[in-house]
């Protein structure tokens, strides 16, 4: 029986060393962008190396981790890789940002089958880009080409994210009470949760999806990414004693903030005290689900949620209306009872 003795290199086997070089010259630039203070090494070592800022005096590290989601089969299908990047840096940093801690640095992990080096670098140009937009370090990552494993033109992104506070000043909620007033900041749309059901909705209005949403293109509005509450929730923290924050992702307002209750406690938001964007109206009308329901899959206009002190609350809402936030008064903190953790009527 013959053999074939014909030499096979990596990429004959479908890995090409050069274009994952070339892919790296490509970040780096971008990455630089991202420095700053505590950063010791980044790209191209083994490990990224990061000292504490040593104004802290009993840090406390924050860590969290995410992905994008089936967000990623529109990126796919629609040649949108430009901002799915600053998704997954907001999944992350803005879960950090709840507990008051303090973004630091960002790692990536970026898994296709066959690099495209031009898509590859737009989605970590928006990595990049959100961690500049949130003071977080862009310091390691890993890209993985792994013939067999994807589809064609399909990738898979995490992200993971390194945050500190001072452990005096670690948000719990645990001093939440009756009489608190919950102030809701408006997201940018979908960011990057419920997009199975917005899938199963463009797929049922096929041939009949509007042109604009928003005083945008459709797609557009579908795709913009997350909004990074960061700097402006961390200027607000400074200047006002807020008592919890809630990051509005998957299970919506009904299931992210009675995460941040302390036990007996409910939330009670005011409908209509919040306006509904176009984008969802649609995606609640196409998919014909109830508010509940809409609550409970989308963050529904609502991202970030912040609870004060009824005697706080108009001071810290205008702090954070300057430096650009849409700020909405939707609720107060009840005695719970046999209710749910969250009412909305």
């Amino acid at each position: 029986m013959s053999q074939n003795h014909t030499p096979l290199s990596y990429k004959d086997a479908g890995v090409d060393i050069d274009a994952g070089d070339a892919l790296v010259d490509r970040i780096k630039p971008l990455a630089k962008k991202t420095m700053r203070e505590g950063v010791l090494a980044g790209i191209g070592g083994f490990g990224a190396l990061f000292e504490v800022p040593k104004r802290y005096k009993e840090p406390v590290l924050v860590s969290g981790t995410d992905g994008v989601g089936t967000k990623l089969k529109l990126a796919f299908e629609w040649s949108m890789h430009d901002t799915v990047g600053i998704d997954l840096v907001a999944m992350s940093v803005n879960d950090v940002l709840v507990q008051g801690a303090e973004p630091l640095f960002f790692l990536d992990y970026f898994a296709c089958g066959k690099l495209d080096v031009d898509t590859a670098a737009a989605v970590v140009g928006g990595i990049a880009r959100g961690c500049e937009l949130s003071g977080c370090a862009l310091i390691g990552g890993e890209t993985a080409e792994m013939p067999g494993m994807y589809p064609a033109g399909e990738y898979d992104l995490a992200g993971f994210c390194v945050g500190a506070v001072e452990k005096s000043k670690i948000l719990s909620g645990q001093n939440v009470k009756p009489g608190d007033v919950v102030l809701g900041l408006a997201s940018h749309g979908v960011h990057s949760n419920g997009f199975s059901l917005v899938r199963k909705c463009i797929e049922r209005a096929a041939g009949n999806l509007p042109a604009t949403l928003d005083g945008m293109p459709f797609k557009e509005a579908v795709m913009k990414p997350t909004r990074l509450y960061v700097k402006n929730v961390l200027a607000a923290l400074a200047q006002h004693p807020i008592k919890a924050l809630a990051h509005i992702t998957g299970g919506g307002l009904l299931e992210n903030i009675p995460r941040v209750l302390p036990e007996g406690t409910a939330a009670h938001l005011k409908k209509g005290s919040w306006p509904q964007s176009e984008l969802f109206a649609w995606l609640q009308a196409t998919a014909g689900i109830d508010d509940i329901e809409m609550n409970r899959t989308f963050n529904n206009g609502i991202g970030m949620v912040v609870v004060i002190a009824a005697e706080e609350a108009a001071a810290c809402a205008a702090t954070l209306r300057g430096l650009g936030e849409s700020v909405h008064e939707i609720g107060v903190i009840a005695e719970r009872g046999q209710g749910a953790a969250v009412v909305v009527a």
